[in-house]
């Protein structure tokens, strides 16, 4: 008995050595045949999955995400900042031992034999680890043959000689998929439960952990049972090999499995933003700097400088501008869009498929409907998304009261429409629906910081839905009047001052093509004007006059060195704002008056990073010299040093904020001043039979500016002009502004000295005068104002020319002095004292 158990256990040994001599012979095999042939495995360390990238507002608040429209959504996640827990879940359910093989663990390749026959096709773990299956998935591929396993495996004990365990646990959990086209845990963990990683609980990372093998058939609502049982299983592993004690495990267990796609959380992609201008014109931005790729696929941060407050606010303001207009003319249009008969009967799901804007919140959102019965006295609707206990889907025929003609002129069964809920202003009680319609008239805002150019809002028409053309960076438009500070700024850095006299009469010049008579906007004339009243008053023949005497060259340089222009024709008729440009271009110009004439970039954009967190762009290149002292001094603020090159004399630009606070005071736009508690300066335009209307200003911290006009220009009408239209557009954005951003009086720049004027004359008076048409105008040291004598650009003025005078400047007038003396102001410069051009 005991020479037969010898014999057995011989033959046992002798079978299991052949069998060991025929393994190493195998490997050695395999070694040779596929060794040198294998790809290399350094490819899992420079690897880089498509990333999506995100746009933030500078307080971390998410505006946008983009994608490869072809791809799956991923974001990727350092592994340091993937908590232990997500880590230690998809160990336990793919890998136990995958911290301490070397590539590969024999048992698991067993064990997923016997577990998948147990659990009748309920996949606990696969055979393949971690390692494996990073390999799989970066290099070799889904095949599942024989010799593509091997590869696999030769190539998992090569990664882990060039990688640590955390490297290929990063590249593992931010490149598998997980289903709800989310690649990467941390995409997954927004698809299934709004959730940050860190925010997940022992429950849902287990459940999450059991998506790699099965995405599609462990949706958590069509195969909710099974998903129960997988994830259970995950939580015994975890238990099990010590990552949660007993009391989480059995807290886990008694877990509902709540998600999004149940309806427990709301979808992430709730809390992003449908695109507006703003975050629209940043893509456009960052894809012509770095590239449509780039943008889609390598997971950029990028922080906008937009102030999301603010946008909406901005958005409000003109978009009540642009509706105001639109209603004032009494014609309705509506959407262009109709429902045929046929498929009213499903009217729900046809409605949902009309391409009307649907981003529009003017007083409360704006929703389709489409019209069901056209009665005498009301328009019966269907309206998308109203709920039921709603008001009744009705439009009386008080609505209508500002359209031409009747229901029956204007609307029929199957037209779309647009309608919103009209609320009393006191309870907010609901008064009835009212039909709105997107105006044809169109129109662009933008706001931005004088000191940094960080743009705050921007507004590029009615409706990004209704139109992507954004007007504030895309649209070349005429600024009209807006465009005469560059010509007085010329004119002041070329030895004029706000108290110089121009003629303002009759100009004739011979283009070549005919005689070009300019007008002032009143048809009339003025005679001898200080500049400042000039600017104020927004005349155009003195405008002129000045372009001449400066010369259109040096105008053109200025507009130039300012960013209007890269390239500026200097026609005189240019002085006037006849050569385009845009919004965005005149909004940072005037920035630079408002901060004393430095240079400032407008940009929309404050820092771009990498998927590492590597900054590639920051816009702000500043100094801080005491920014990274953990301590400051009590009331001592960072000290920030700023090389900006200059583009204006600071007393050139305090001279001509001065004279442009006169315009929203007494000027063209002085509505403006009259509703802002604070300094404010700008200058309204308009262009021929009033095509486009503008408004430009600023405070000392912020320029904002307007226009308005039809995209294909024609006349707005007599009334309009850029105080009546823009100014209130800026008003109620500057009012809000003013309250977050602060406001105060523009610094007066070192080398001058205020001397007392009269506005209307130009005549200077004694210290301490006051009265209706005293002012006090900022002169540079050593320059004292000569009298009496005006400009007239070389054009000569008719003896018989019919002038009157405003503010009494055609008779001698008394002003009181600060002694309480009064004293005699001479009339308007005579025609005697007029010169034919030069510098005075």
């Amino acid at each position: 008995m005991i020479r037969f158990l010898f014999a057995i256990a011989g033959s046992v040994f002798s079978w299991v050595t052949t069998a060991l001599v025929a393994a190493g012979v195998c490997a050695m095999v395999v070694l040779g045949l596929y060794g040198s042939d294998l790809p290399s495995a350094d490819a899992v360390r420079n690897y880089e999955p498509p990333v999506i990238s995100r746009i933030y507002s500078g307080e971390g608040r998410i505006l946008g995400e983009v994608q490869d429209p072809d791809g799956d959504r991923r974001l990727f996640v350092p592994i340091e900042d993937i908590p232990p827990l997500v880590q230690n879940a998809f160990i336990a359910a793919e890998d136990g031992n995958f911290r301490e093989h070397g590539g590969f663990d024999p048992r698991a390749i067993a064990s997923a034999v016997r577990d998948l026959v147990v659990s009748r096709g309920e996949v606990v773990r696969g055979g393949s680890g971690i390692t494996q299956q990073v390999v799989k998935n970066f290099i070799v591929g889904g095949g599942r043959n024989v010799e593509r396993k091997l590869e696999e495996l030769l190539l998992s004990v090569q990664v882990e000689t060039i990688l640590t365990k955390d490297e290929i646990l990063e590249l593992y959990l931010n490149e598998i998929y997980l289903g709800q086209q989310s690649a990467g845990v941390a995409a997954a963990a927004e698809a299934y439960f709004d959730k940050n990683l860190d925010e997940l609980s022992v429950a849902e990372a287990a459940y999450l952990a059991v998506l790699p093998r099965r995405p599609s058939g462990l949706h958590p609502v069509n195969n909710r049972d099974r998903v129960i049982r997988a994830r259970d299983n995950v939580l015994r592993e975890m238990h099990e090999n010590g990552f949660i004690d007993r009391a989480a495990y059995e807290e886990a267990l008694e877990d509902p499995l709540r998600t999004v796609q149940g309806g427990d959380y709301p979808s992430f992609r709730a809390g992003i933003p449908d695109d507006d201008y703003f975050t629209a014109e940043v893509r456009r931005q960052i894809v012509q700097d770095y590239g449509r790729e780039a943008l889609e696929t390598d997971g950029l941060t990028i922080r906008a400088t937009v102030d999301p407050d603010m946008q909406r606010i901005a958005e409000e303001a003109l978009q009540r501008a642009l509706e105001d207009y639109d209603r004032s003319l009494g014609r309705w249009r509506g959407t262009g869009e109709r429902i045929e008969e046929a498929a009213l009967e499903d009217w729900q799901a046809a409605l949902r498929r009309a391409p009307v804007p649907r981003d529009v919140e003017l007083e409360g959102p704006w929703l389709p409907a489409v019209v069901l019965e056209v009665a005498d006295q009301s328009l019966r609707l269907g309206i998308e998304g109203r709920e039921e206990g709603d008001p009744a889907p009705v439009v009386p025929r008080e609505d209508i009261a500002w359209m031409q003609g009747s229901f029956f002129d204007n609307f029929e069964r199957g037209d779309v429409v647009l309608v919103r809920r009209m609320t009393a202003d006191a309870d907010g009680g609901f008064i009835r629906w009212t039909l709105r319609q997107v105006p044809e008239v169109q129109g662009a805002f933008m706001a931005m910081d004088v000191n940094t150019g960080r743009v705050i809002a921007m507004q590029g028409g009615f409706s990004v839905q209704d139109s992507v053309f954004n007007r504030a960076t895309q649209a070349q438009r005429q600024p009209g009047s807006s465009f005469k500070p560059f010509v007085y700024a010329a004119a002041l850095d070329s030895g004029y001052t706000p108290a110089t006299i121009v003629v303002d009469a009759p100009i004739e010049v011979d283009t070549g093509n005919g005689v070009w008579r300019p007008q002032n906007a009143s048809n009339q004339f003025y005679g001898p004007t200080p500049l400042r009243t000039g600017i104020e008053q927004s005349r155009n023949l003195m405008t002129i006059r000045l372009a001449q005497e400066v010369g259109m060259d040096v105008v053109a340089g200025y507009a130039e060195r300012f960013g209007v222009y890269d390239d500026m024709n200097p026609f005189l008729a240019n002085s006037l704002g006849s050569e385009e440009t845009t919004l965005f271009r005149m909004v940072a110009a005037y920035s630079m008056f408002a901060n004393g004439g430095e240079r400032v970039e407008p940009t929309l954009v404050d820092r771009v990073q990498d998927r590492m967190g590597r900054t590639i762009y920051r816009h702000d290149q500043r100094i801080c010299l005491d920014c990274n002292e953990t301590a400051l001094p009590a009331g001592a603020a960072p000290q920030v040093v700023s090389d900006r090159a200059r583009v204006m004399d600071p007393v050139t630009a305090y001279q001509l904020t001065s004279m442009m606070q006169g315009v929203t005071q007494r000027g063209t736009a002085r509505g403006v001043g009259a509703a802002l508690d604070v300094p404010v300066a700008g200058k309204t335009g308009t262009t021929n039979d009033a095509k486009d209307v503008w408004f430009v200003g600023f405070t000392n911290t912020i320029a904002a500016g307007c226009y308005i006009g039809y995209d294909t220009p024609r006349s707005l009408g007599r009334g309009a002009s850029g105080g009546g239209m823009c100014g209130p557009v800026f008003t109620r954005f500057m009012s809000e502004a003013v309250e977050r951003y602060g406001a105060g009086p523009f610094e007066i720049p070192e080398g001058g000295t205020f001397i007392n004027i009269d506005r209307v004359t130009g005549a200077r008076l004694p210290d301490g005068s006051s009265g209706e048409n005293v002012i006090a105008e900022y002169f540079r040291l050593g320059e004292e104002p000569i009298f009496g004598l005006a400009l007239d650009g070389g054009w000569a003025m008719g003896s018989d020319l019919q002038l009157f005078s405003d503010g009494g400047g055609g008779t001698e007038r008394q002003v009181t002095t600060s002694t309480g003396e009064t004293v005699t102001v001479a009339p308007r410069a005579s025609f005697g004292s007029l010169s034919s051009g030069g510098l005075y």
